[in-house]
């Protein structure tokens, strides 16, 4: 990955973060990882437990951002969410799994929220 994606990337997870806790998210952890998995933030909103992975784009040529989250990477973050669960003995906590869309369009961004992007399988 090049730099220039690594800080798109980046600031796309900074705004991401801002956008959920402006409406009441608190966070619990950032890039979360395993050794299989990679989890961009775990927060909570209100009784529930979100495992949320952030894409983040400049335009909309290559299709919106959560059609990049393929049923392998769903898998693994399901995955890194079970082993968080284990490690921090939560072993009957309500969770979900979503999205967060960033556009960056000149210097600002587009954020859309997406609950319950995927389902545990």
């Amino acid at each position: 990955m090049t730099d220039d994606r690594k800080n798109l990337g980046h600031r796309g997870e900074k705004a991401a973060l801002s956008f959920i806790q402006t409406r009441g998210f608190t966070i619990l952890e950032t890039n979360y990882r395993t050794k299989i998995a990679e989890i961009d933030i775990i927060a909570k909103d209100r009784d529930c437990l979100c495992f949320i992975e952030v894409k983040t784009r400049r335009s909309l040529k290559k299709g919106l951002p959560k059609e990049s989250i393929t049923y392998s990477k769903q898998k693994k973050i399901i995955l890194g969410a079970s082993f968080y669960l284990k490690e921090k003995k939560l072993f009957n906590s309500r969770m979900r799994f979503d999205v967060i869309e960033v556009i960056e369009k000149n210097g600002s961004f587009d954020i859309h929220l997406i609950k319950n992007a995927f389902q545990k399988y």
